[in-house]
C-alpha cells in the first residue's frame, strides 16, 4: 500500500478520480476530492488541480461529513 503525506502535489496522485459537488459553481470554485487506494481521500481545490492535495483518512472523512450533515461549519461560509 502507498503512504500519502498532506500537501502532496495533486498531479502526483495519478490514476484516481476526482469527484465535486453538483452544487459548485460553474467560475471552478470547487472542492474536489478522491478516494486513493487504502481508503484515504484526496481533498483539492479544483482552481488549482496540480496540488497541493490534502490527504485525510476515511475516518477523518466521515467525522468532518457528520459535522457538516448537523450543521458544525454553518458558521464558516459567508
Amino acid at each position: 500500500m502507498q503512504q500519502f503525506d498532506n500537501g502532496v502535489p495533486a498531479d502526483f496522485l495519478t490514476g484516481v478520480v476526482w469527484k465535486k459537488s453538483h452544487h459548485s459553481n460553474p467560475s471552478g470554485n470547487c472542492v474536489e476530492m478522491a478516494l486513493l487506494p487504502g481508503g484515504d481521500v484526496a481533498v483539492r481545490n479544483s482552481r488549482h488541480p496540480e496540488g497541493p492535495a490534502l490527504v485525510y483518512t476515511g475516518d477523518e472523512v466521515r467525522a468532518f461529513l457528520a459535522g457538516v450533515r448537523d450543521g458544525d461549519f454553518d458558521t464558516m461560509a459567508g
